[in-house]
């Protein structure tokens, strides 16, 4: 199928509001895809602090049922990576979904905690949904478009936040977790028909072929020392950001006391306010100050907010605070993987991305278990629970100061730019 249009016709249009709003329109289906992935993850958000109570659960391990997930994506994103450089993108991206409807569907008649961690086993070895979808981008969007295009699977994750946790918890206090499973697969069913019948082949097989030929001294990701660089610095980013998303609803539900159904409204408040930030901010902002300030502005935002949340137990606060979360995500986030992508050679980009997907895997094991320790000794009076925020502080400052460490010999002054843009 020729998802697009003629050549002409494909410049006139681009010329237009809504032709720069979805410049590359064969990346559709996959926008579709990614959103209903993340959505998923959504809809189940709210009532994972329920399990401390249907199931005689402890936090830590709540903490533990997102983590066995990204153990498992952490071994399986690279082989996901490799075979798409080798055998293309949509055939992986195809399997990978299948395996993640499998894992909904496990859970939507889970009755134990054992079943539970099955169907995020599977879920996790089916986990290469984002690696997948960033290679797809970097094959379709040239370096110049890339960091833009790549923050639109932050849209992706502001949408699902604005869908998600409110159906989720309508859902599961209607129908329980069997409810909330069987929408969810549904919604994964309906990505593999988008993701078959629409979305285009990105890595043609003369591409594939060519890379084959090429030696593997080439293209070695470990010899490159500007890359490595980024991933370290993607590595403390991404666990600090973990941190809070894979447990404000262990914060909401266990420290400050809240339903699954008020968790939801919360967090859909929240991100409707991360919709109208992300479409009417983010784009002005990024074409004042440019990729690399806009990193260096978010990193900074994360400090303070993290900082911030861990002192605050009253929900409206909470929403401002994450608010200006998502605001930092979206200006990070995207426009890493657009710098990492761009350290590294068109023809590994499946390989690069899989190891950003790992690292956020890696994240996911060390933020919900850090989470559920915290949570965990907050209930027994231990410690307060303003050391979530503190912890997240102190790991993004590690972020930050090795993304100053690296431009600081840039003739702008970053930090001037990004003071007078808070102020």
């Amino acid at each position: 199928m020729n998802w697009g249009l003629s050549e002409q016709r494909t410049s006139r249009w681009k010329d237009t509001k809504v032709g720069k709003l979805f410049q590359y329109p064969r990346l559709f289906p996959l926008w579709m895809a990614v959103f209903i992935d993340i959505l998923g993850f959504y809809l189940i958000l709210p009532f994972l602090p329920n399990f401390i109570t249907q199931f005689n659960a402890s936090p830590l391990i709540v903490g533990l049922i997102i983590a066995v997930n990204a153990v498992f994506t952490f071994f399986f994103a690279p082989l996901w990576g490799r075979l798409s450089d080798s055998y293309g993108r949509k055939p992986m991206l195809l399997i990978s979904q299948f395996g993640t409807m499998a894992a909904f569907l496990i859970l939507a008649f889970s009755d134990s905690i054992l079943l539970i961690f099955i169907s995020r086993v599977v879920d996790g070895i089916f986990g290469g949904n984002f690696p997948l979808a960033k290679a797809v981008i970097s094959d379709v969007v040239p370096p110049k478009d890339r960091g833009l295009q790549m923050t639109n699977v932050g849209v992706a994750h502001v949408l699902s936040s604005l869908i998600g946790p409110g159906l989720g918890g309508i859902l599961y206090s209607f129908g329980g977790i069997l409810l909330s499973g069987i929408i969810a697969t549904a919604l994964s069913f309906f990505t593999i028909i988008i993701t078959a019948i629409l979305l285009e082949e990105s890595w043609q097989k003369w591409k594939r072929d060519k890379v084959r030929e090429e030696p593997k001294e080439k293209i070695k990701i470990s010899k490159n020392s500007l890359a490595i660089y980024f991933l370290v610095l993607w590595g403390f980013h991404t666990v600090s950001f973990t941190l809070f998303v894979s447990n404000i609803s262990q914060y909401l539900g266990i420290i400050i006391g809240l339903v699954a159904l008020d968790i939801g409204i919360i967090l859909t408040i929240s991100g409707l306010f991360r919709a109208i930030t992300r479409f009417t901010l983010f784009k002005p902002i990024l074409k004042r100050i440019g990729e690399r300030k806009m990193i260096l502005m978010g990193l900074s935002i994360f400090i303070f907010t993290f900082f911030a949340i861990g002192f605050s137990i009253n929900p409206i606060v909470i929403i401002i605070i994450s608010i200006f979360l998502s605001f930092a995500a979206s200006s990070v986030r995207g426009n890493m993987l657009s710098v990492i992508s761009q350290s590294v050679s068109p023809k590994i980009q499946g390989r690069i991305n899989s190891y950003t997907t790992s690292l956020d895997s890696i994240a996911q094991i060390v933020g919900p278990i850090i989470g559920g320790i915290i949570f965990d000794l907050s209930v027994e009076n231990v410690i307060e629970p303003y050391w979530w925020g503190i912890t997240m502080g102190i790991i993004g400052l590690v972020a930050l100061v090795m993304f100053i460490n690296k431009f600081r010999s840039k003739k702008s002054s970053d930090t001037q730019v990004m003071m007078s843009i808070i102020i």
